[in-house]
């Protein structure tokens, strides 16, 4: 394949609201992979818990980077993901990262999770509040805010989130790309 081909479609309404496919060119994963393997980063022998339906772009993160990488994947069975005190069972059972919306991470805190040193969360798909940042950072001991819409191959930005009383940021690009905010 070439980097120019056609590695997935995936549909989205996107901001119009109107549903289409975006054809995903093998280039631009690889770059995406290849930029999340640095920052936010994931290490061999780190255990991502993957609870994203495949027909939701952040899935190529969850299943390829621990791939590219040396880590390991461990699949959420739907009906985990969508019982918050099945998914907190999983989450404590040594996963190092996950990657998930707010929502999710707010199902999962109400279920009493409490968190755990050198546990890594990524936070996109939603806006992450002042609230919620504040919630995983006495939880975690590294929290990202993840944006990017599906058109620009899963996430465009990251930020690792540190001072969210100073501002909720979307971050700096991810590798070889620009944003511009209009």
């Amino acid at each position: 394949a070439q980097a120019s081909d056609a590695a997935y479609v995936i549909y989205t309404s996107g901001s119009t609201g109107k549903p289409k496919g975006v054809v995903v060119p093998h280039g631009a994963v690889i770059n995406f992979l290849q930029s999340m393997a640095k920052e936010p980063g994931l290490q061999a022998g780190q255990r991502l818990l993957a609870v994203t339906t495949l027909s939701f772009d952040i899935s190529v993160l969850e299943l390829f980077l621990p791939l590219l990488v040396g880590a390991e994947v461990v699949l959420c069975r739907m009906e985990d993901a969508r019982d918050p005190f099945q998914l907190k069972a999983l989450v404590e059972d040594a996963i190092d990262v996950m990657q998930a919306t707010p929502s999710t991470w707010h199902a999962l805190i109400d279920a009493g999770w409490g968190g755990r040193p050198g546990f890594t969360a990524l936070v996109g798909g939603e806006s992450l509040t002042l609230k919620l940042a504040n919630q995983l950072l006495t939880r975690c001991t590294a929290v990202w805010n993840m944006y990017g819409p599906t058109e620009t191959t899963v996430w465009s930005s990251c930020w690792r989130v540190t001072a969210p009383e100073q501002g909720i940021r979307i971050g700096k690009p991810i590798a070889h790309t620009q944003i511009h905010i209009l």
